[in-house]
């Protein structure tokens, strides 16, 4: 049904020390313990949902948009200075009484290809 199984292309991303620090500071951690783990949301769902949301034949209109659910499993996390290479699929595209559910799965390697990181997110949209 709808897009499910579709693949987007693979997304490079320079984890930078410098957005590290700032989305540390964000979120109250600090910048000197590494790369908090949810910056995951930065070099996953953030890189990889624009491809989503731009696809026109997914269709997703914004102003109908709830991001119902993340969630995250990690093998390792990026260092920064590292280039991480983000993957993304439509692992579901189901509508039930009014609401379209998909759910966007991103998988994240290393530059030598070992597994990081798994990102879910949930969208539902109201029709």
């Amino acid at each position: 049904m709808g897009i499910e199984g579709r693949e987007y292309p693979p997304v490079t991303v320079d984890i930078d020390a410098e957005h590290v620090n700032a989305f540390a500071w964000a979120i109250g951690a600090d910048p000197d313990d590494g790369v908090p783990p949810t910056y995951a949301s930065v070099y996953s769902l953030g890189a990889t949902a624009p491809q989503l949301f731009g696809d026109e034949e997914a269709a997703i209109d914004f102003g109908k948009l709830l991001h119902a659910e993340q969630e995250f499993e990690w093998n390792r996390h990026p260092q920064v200075g590292e280039t991480v290479t983000s993957r993304a699929r439509v692992a579901s595209d189901v509508s039930r009484r009014g609401l379209r559910f998909v759910t966007l799965e991103t998988d994240t390697t290393s530059s030598d290809g070992a597994p990081m990181c798994t990102s879910r997110a949930l969208f539902v949209i109201r029709s």
